[in-house]
């Protein structure tokens, strides 16, 4: 059995891993948990994409190439889904309603003018 044995780089990358997996944990039961809204999935897909981002343009120090290489991948993914939201209104709509959020919010992650009056 020794030889199916991890590794101390292998464990390493494992670490890694389950570091950058928290994101869609903590996303999972935060929106298993009372009654998730519109208005909070922006955000949480935001939330999302910076990990997975940040985690893909870390120096080689803090992960590995092949989580890196992961991440990378699955913020494309990420931003795929991301651009279904554009295909209905009601997620723009419901973060203006929103009494936390409104516009403030779309202002404070720099969007473009352009996307801000569209929303």
């Amino acid at each position: 059995l020794r030889m199916y044995e991890l590794s101390r780089d292998e464990w390493e990358i494992a670490r890694q891993l389950r570091e950058v997996l928290k994101v869609f944990k903590d996303a999972t039961l935060f929106f298993s948990r009372g009654t998730p809204n519109l208005a909070t999935v922006i955000p949480a897909i935001d939330h999302i994409d910076k990990i997975l981002t940040t985690a893909s343009l870390e120096d080689q120090s803090k992960y590995d190439p092949a989580i890196r290489v992961a991440c990378g991948l699955a913020t494309q993914v990420l931003h795929k889904y991301y651009s279904l939201t554009d295909s209905s209104s009601l997620y723009r709509i419901a973060m203006i309603l929103h009494p936390r959020h409104k516009l403030s919010y779309f202002k404070k992650l720099k969007w473009p003018d352009a996307w801000q009056r569209t929303a």
